[in-house]
C-alpha cells in the first residue's frame, strides 16, 4: 500500500463490535483530517491534549463520587477512589513527555492554529480547579468538625494515623500531584516556546508560574510548618555531637 492508502486505513478503519462500542469512528473524527495537518506533529499535539481532557473528565466524575463518600464518612471508598485520581494525575503528567518530541519550530507552526487559544482555557482543567473547595468542606465537616478535631490534632496532638489523617493525606497527595503536573507543563512551555517571549505578553507566564505555587488545601500544608516550628524549638540549643 502507498502513503495515501495507509492514511485512509488510519482515518477510516473497519469497525467491528469493539470499535462500535467505543464509538471509535467519532474519536477518530475528533482530529483534523491528516491531509489538513499543518505538520506531521499536529496529530500528536491534538491527541495528547484531547486525551488529557478525557482523563480530566474521569477525574472530575470520580471526585464528585469522592465528595459523596466524604459526606458519608466512608473512608475506604474515599481512599480507593482518591488512589484512582492519583494514578490519573501521574498519567497526565507522564503524557507531557510525548510533546517534548516536537521541535520549537514545529510547535510554533501548531501554535498558529490555536489562534488566541491557551491551555488555561481547558474546560476539564477549569472544572478541576473549582472542586477542591467543595472537597475540603466535605472533609472538614465529616472528619474534623463532627469529631471535634482540628488539623493540628490529627497530625500531632492526637495523632493516631486514623481515618481523619488517612483521608487528609489522600487529599494532599492529590494536591501535590496536581501542582507537579502544572510544574511539568511549565517546563514544557519553557522548552517549546520559551517563557521570556515578548509575544506571551507576561500574563500567561505569570498565570502558569503562580499556578505552580497554588495550594488546594493550605491547611494541610501549613500544619507541617507549624509542627516544625513547635518541635524544632530545641534546634537552636547546642547539643552534644553524635558519636559512635
Amino acid at each position: 500500500m502507498n502513503r495515501t492508502d495507509y492514511h485512509r486505513m488510519i482515518e477510516t478503519p473497519q469497525m467491528l463490535d469493539y470499535g462500535v462500542y467505543l464509538d471509535v469512528s467519532k474519536l477518530l473524527d475528533c482530529q483534523k483530517p491528516l491531509a489538513e495537518m499543518c505538520n506531521a506533529d499536529e496529530l500528536q499535539f491534538q491527541i495528547v491534549h484531547q486525551v488529557e481532557e478525557l482523563w480530566m473528565k474521569l477525574m472530575a466524575y470520580t471526585l464528585v463520587d469522592v465528595m459523596g463518600y466524604l459526606e458519608q464518612g466512608n473512608t475506604n471508598r474515599v481512599v480507593t477512589l482518591m488512589g484512582r485520581v492519583h494514578r490519573l494525575m501521574r498519567l497526565m503528567t507522564a503524557q507531557l513527555d510525548v510533546l517534548e518530541t516536537m521541535s520549537p519550530r514545529e510547535y510554533q507552526e501548531i501554535r498558529l492554529q490555536l489562534g488566541n487559544g491557551s491551555g488555561q482555557e481547558s474546560p476539564g482543567f477549569q472544572t478541576l480547579l473549582r472542586m477542591p473547595r467543595d472537597l475540603w468542606e466535605a472533609y472538614k465537616a465529616t472528619y474534623l468538625d463532627a469529631r471535634g478535631l482540628s488539623v493540628a490534632d490529627i497530625y500531632d496532638a492526637k495523632y493516631d494515623h486514623g481515618d481523619s489523617y488517612v483521608v487528609a493525606e489522600a487529599l494532599i497527595e492529590y494536591d501535590e500531584l496536581f501542582q507537579k503536573f502544572r510544574a511539568m507543563h511549565l517546563y514544557l512551555i519553557h522548552r517549546s516556546i520559551g517563557l521570556g517571549s515578548r509575544s506571551l505578553k507576561g500574563r500567561p507566564v505569570e498565570m502558569l508560574e503562580s499556578g505552580t505555587r497554588h495550594r488546594f488545601f493550605p491547611e494541610l500544608w501549613d500544619v507541617r510548618c507549624d509542627m516544625t516550628d513547635a518541635w524544632g524549638a530545641s534546634y537552636g540549643v547546642v547539643r552534644e555531637a553524635i558519636h559512635e
